[in-house]
């Protein structure tokens, strides 16, 4: 036998319910409210609009106060208000919106309507210990009502007297949520929530300073902005209205370097503005700026859901009420519309900076150094990104002078491509540091880039993977010769005892350094090249470089600096070492190193080439100097 049933659900176990659980956060209850109350306000614009309405709509601004002795909070509105049916229908019936059923008569003229769920009124029980609504409907000869409950399932309706239509909901705060009796907290939270709904919002009255302190002023505090810039259309504004509404946004940001204005009706809704920030170093410190609103109401902060992750580091707002909430309206849920909506950002934000860089690319030149961290990160994270950037995604070399990649790779093709037919793109990630090496390289004709960035490290290994037969080196990874091989190198013709005897000389006066390690090589870099050199390589100070921000290479970040110190065999004072050590034993080996100034002096030029020579080694080195010149001169 088949059995079929409704499943019941118990009211008395809703109340403990929605009271811990229904919203992440207490404070959201005066969203949801005011929210409710301005959706009252959108429908009495609706239904006068279509003529359902013919009285006058006066003042529809909604009202928040305090009374603390009271101990109440109240929301008031002059919306449509509701009859006793309509309480009965829509507060009774946990879950039942009146929302759906507006919207379902009224589809084709309803202003925005924000509320869906019917659950955001008893949000209010989640801080208050009883809540009152008293109400009058739009409706010619409505009755008053007022609407009373306890945090139980049971209520009272009685007929009242009131004046006015609208919805004034009456929260009686409980002992463990008495912050919500402050009119800084409420100031914070409104603020926060409601700072750009399409309602006046008024709490208390403007201040002003008098007679050595702050008192009310006649004039209502409206605390929102009705008509946010992104609600309107861009030919409605000019350089100064972004700016402004950016600094609403952001008060104490820098002025940011440009922005997107999107407005979008199909195949979804979507409207907004996104700025582009002047982001230095740290990625981190900027994400989380953009806001996410529907229909005008704050939602979240926290974008990953509806942006690619790159985009996270930008700022604004985005606003849509196609984006899928879960019941609280406090995160996204996963949607088909959510994917769509966050390719078409992206490719808006492709568009506009490959429109920047067609028609004003000075100022994407002048802006890159703000930029560079966005589109590579843009780059390194979004494959689809990554191919529209490449038409605008800039370099930049020592002097300072920009370049595309395309145009980069034509001005060093013919002197940066070695003998198996690699294009070398030498870099530089402090000049100063670096400076030597760098000249190494200008001297050979070579161009060097400056890769400074946060990302550079791990874009660069980018750009080896995508573009054929290149090589990204940083100038002081090798001997200059070393780096570009153009021919054959020239043999090295050393014994293993002559090689023994010199790496026994070097590494004997080879400073003691923390977590880093010496290798010696033996080079013919020609007579004019210099007798020693410390280089780093390339592959493992790279992956030392990325570990920092790849958890999964961390081991890479515990293992020594290697460095490589190369003696030139060709050079005469390198010759002439050769020549004198190759017959000593391991110990004269050792006092021979001691006592030979000459190496100990190239040792600490190579050292203070790379930045390596510190503390008392590079105070020896000076007082050495000083000690060798001649006073009679």
């Amino acid at each position: 036998m088949t059995q079929k049933g409704k499943i019941g659900v118990t009211t008395d176990n809703i109340f403990p319910i929605i009271k811990k659980f229904l919203y992440s956060d207490h404070e959201i209850f005066l969203r949801e409210l005011v929210s409710n109350a301005v959706d009252a306000t959108q429908k009495l614009k609706t239904v006068s609009s279509v003529g359902d309405f013919k009285g006058e709509m006066g003042d529809l601004s909604i009202r928040v106060s305090i009374d603390e002795k009271a101990g109440t909070l109240t929301i008031s509105d002059n919306g449509v208000g509701m009859t006793a049916e309509e309480i009965d229908k829509y507060i009774n019936e946990i879950a039942l919106s009146s929302a759906n059923d507006f919207l379902d008569k009224y589809k084709d003229n309803a202003h925005a309507i924000i509320g869906h769920f019917g659950l955001g009124f008893y949000s209010a029980f989640m801080v208050a210990k009883k809540v009152e609504i008293v109400t009058k409907s739009y409706q010619e000869d409505a009755q008053a009502v007022k609407w009373s409950c306890d945090g139980t399932p049971e209520y009272t309706i009685e007929k009242i007297e009131k004046e006015s239509r609208g919805t004034d909901i009456i929260l009686h705060i409980d002992d463990e949520n008495q912050e919500f009796l402050k009119k800084e907290k409420i100031s914070t939270l409104l603020n926060k929530y409601c700072k750009f709904l399409p309602v006046p919002i008024v709490f208390g009255k403007k201040q002003e300073w008098k007679d050595g302190k702050h008192v009310d002023t006649d004039e209502d505090n409206v605390i929102n902005n009705t008509t946010p810039a992104w609600t309107r259309k861009p030919v409605e504004l000019k350089d100064e209205d972004y700016l402004n509404f950016y600094k609403e946004l952001y008060p104490f940001a820098e002025e940011p370097l440009f922005w997107i204005h999107l407005n979008v009706d199909y195949p979804f809704n979507l409207t907004g503005i996104l700025y582009f920030p002047r982001i230095k170093s740290n990625i981190d410190l900027e994400r989380n700026k953009i806001q996410l609103y529907s229909n005008q109401v704050f939602v979240t902060d926290s974008v990953e859901g509806i942006v690619p992750e790159f985009l996270t580091l930008l700022h604004g707002v985005i606003d849509s009420p196609d984006i899928p909430l879960n019941v609280s309206r406090s995160y996204l849920q996963s949607d088909h519309n959510v994917k769509k909506i966050s390719n078409h950002i992206s490719k808006k934000v492709a568009d506009r900076l490959e429109e920047i860089f067609k028609k004003e690319r000075n100022q994407l030149e002048e802006k890159w150094d703000s930029l560079k961290l966005f589109i590579e990160y843009g780059m390194l994270s979004d494959e689809k990104f990554y191919d529209r950037a490449m038409s605008f995604a800039l370099v930049k070399n020592i002097e300072g002078k920009y370049f595309t990649l395309d145009e980069y790779q034509t001005l060093i093709k013919e002197n940066q491509t070695d003998k198996d037919g690699n294009l070398v793109y030498l870099y530089a990630n402090n000049k100063e540091d670096q400076y030597t090496f760098i000249d190494a390289a200008k001297e050979k004709g070579y161009d060097v880039l400056i890769m400074d960035g946060q990302l550079d490290t791990h874009w660069v290994g980018l750009l080896e993977q995508k573009i054929e037969k290149s090589r990204f080196i940083r100038v002081d990874s090798d001997t200059i010769e070393n780096i570009i091989v153009k021919e054959e190198t020239t043999e090295v013709n050393l014994t293993d005892t002559q090689k023994e005897a010199l790496n026994e000389v070097v590494k004997s006066q080879l400073p003691k350094m923390e977590k880093t390690e010496f290798t010696v090589d033996y080079k013919a870099l020609g007579e004019n090249s210099r007798p020693i050199q410390i280089t780093q390589n390339e592959f493992s100070r790279r992956m030392k470089e990325m570990s920092s921000m790849q958890p999964g290479m961390a081991f890479y970040g515990e293992m020594p600096d290697t460095y490589q110190v190369s003696l030139n065999i060709d050079h005469p004072i390198i010759a002439a070492m050769i020549s004198e050590t190759e017959s000593k034993e391991k110990e004269d080996l050792t006092q021979y190193a001691s006592e030979n100034k000459t190496l100990h002096q190239l040792i600490d030029l190579a050292l203070l080439s790379n930045g390596m020579l510190r503390g008392e080694a590079l105070s020896d080195f000076i007082k050495r100097n000083y000690e060798g010149l001649n006073t009679d001169s």
